[in-house]
């Protein structure tokens, strides 16, 4: 009878494992981009954080949210990331500032 209970709840936990793992794959956005000065990035949003997850150069960098009269921005890490209406820009690593779009 152990065996059966053992079989039952790890059956139960591996619908569960599965289920929450679905979900969290649901809640999160990636999306590449190539600026005009050559550069590519990875950025990650996900539901609960506010903070924008970059792949950036071949390292991550997490940027926080900061204050923006328009549209979003977020920085960190010597890196610059600002979304408007109007497009994207990055400012990275003392590089002037450059649009980017995605791919």
């Amino acid at each position: 009878m152990t065996g059966y209970k053992i079989s039952v709840s790890a059956a139960a936990l591996l619908v569960a494992a599965v289920v929450t793992g679905s979900s969290a794959a649901l809640a999160q956005t990636f999306e590449n981009y190539r600026c005009a000065d050559g550069t590519r990035f990875i950025v990650g949003f996900f539901k609960y954080d506010s903070r924008a997850h970059l792949q950036i150069d071949g390292r991550a960098v997490t940027l926080n949210k900061r204050l923006a009269f328009s549209g979003a921005r977020y920085s960190g890490g010597g890196v610059t990331l600002v979304i408007t209406k109007a497009g994207i820009t990055i400012r990275h690593v003392k590089r002037p500032v450059t649009a980017c779009e995605p791919t």
